[in-house]
């Protein structure tokens, strides 16, 4: 019975090394695990690409595989521990073998080249440069500006990777290279079978961008809009002199910041507005699209929904009126307007 005894005594003596020296095995692994690569201080840097929605193993895995880190289990460990996973950006990094694990986690947190930039459907350009401006190091305004005189409307509305650095030359090619991508040849025919150019199409879809808010309305103040300018009828657009008061009022002012691109309430003097986008005034199309519209109002206009209804008008909601004649017209401005 001692001899037992003993036996059982020697286990938690004999256990203990081997903890000991697991955790000494261990220590070693993940400080070797977060050195450096390379150990020279001058390794050219590479650019590494994180897609927007990869994985955190993705990611580990290809920095290991391309000699950036030693270990990914290592580096998923540390991402874990600093509770890093959620952080890491997606974009351009610029990094070498001489940095530590835990530099390029903290680099891939911080220290993107791109930034991801989101431009909504129904914004002027002025909008987009104030968004550029505000993420990009010394983005030029006014260079943005003069570059795009001509380009409201081929904007196109996206989420862009762009280049913190990126001049304004640079982020115009980028929207006209996605531009030429979505507007595709098949879009191109369509609107030339509805006898319309493509500056024509891009002005009606400015105009439904910004005069629509739900999507199932589009078909149909698309096909308002078509009629009532093939009959040579005024447009009557809200939207058209809004942008008009707004460039305006503007005119002289363009570095200030909390500018209201979109002033909601008009008056019959704004009505009488000596503007070529004054489409109360003036019948026909505006001169140029009033915004940049999206590929669901470009659609409306080349795919419009025929009816009855020659009128429409937005309540204080947002919510679409339609009406047939301007006794139904004036009957709904009373009831949802006054």
């Amino acid at each position: 019975m001692r001899i037992k005894r003993k036996s059982k005594l020697l286990f938690p003596f004999l256990a203990l090394p081997a903890a000991l020296i697991f955790f000494i095995i261990g220590f070693f692994w993940w400080q070797r695990s977060l050195l450096p690569v390379g150990n020279q201080a001058n390794i050219p840097a590479e650019i590494f690409v994180i897609k927007k929605g990869e994985s955190l193993s993705s990611v580990a895995t290809r920095l290991e595989d391309e000699g950036l880190i030693r270990s990914s289990f290592a580096f998923k460990i540390l991402i874990l521990v600093k509770d890093l996973s959620g952080k890491i950006q997606a974009g351009d990094f610029r990094m070498s073998a001489s940095l530590s694990t835990e530099e390029i986690a903290s680099l891939l947190t911080h220290g993107s080249l791109d930034i991801w930039l989101t431009f909504p459907e129904g914004w002027r350009r002025e909008e987009y440069g104030r968004r550029l401006v505000a993420n990009l190091n010394d983005f030029s305004y006014q260079q943005f500006f003069d570059l795009t005189s001509e380009m409201e409307g081929y904007l196109f509305p996206d989420t862009y990777l762009i280049s913190k650095d990126a001049s304004p030359s640079a982020v115009v090619k980028i929207f006209t290279r996605n531009f030429e991508r979505k507007f595709t040849t098949e879009l191109e025919k369509k609107i030339e079978d509805q006898g319309l150019t493509e500056k024509q199409a891009l002005i009606l879809a400015s105009i439904v961008e910004r005069e629509s808010k739900a999507g199932e309305d589009r078909p149909i103040v698309a096909g308002i809009l078509l009629k009532r300018w093939q009959e040579n009828w005024p447009l009557q657009a809200d939207v058209t002199v809004q942008y008009a008061l707004a460039t305006r009022d503007n005119a002289a002012m363009k570095e200030q910041k909390d500018f209201n691109w979109w002033p909601k309430k008009l008056t019959r003097a704004d009505l009488e507005l000596d503007s070529p986008y004054n489409t109360y005034k003036y019948r026909g199309l505006p001169p140029k699209p009033i915004c940049n519209p999206g590929l669901a109002s470009i659609k409306a206009v080349i795919y419009p929904q025929e009816t009855d209804y020659w009128f429409y008008l937005s309540d204080t909601q947002g919510k679409i009126h339609y009406a047939r004649t301007s006794e139904e017209h004036n009957q709904n401005i009373e009831q949802y307007l006054k």
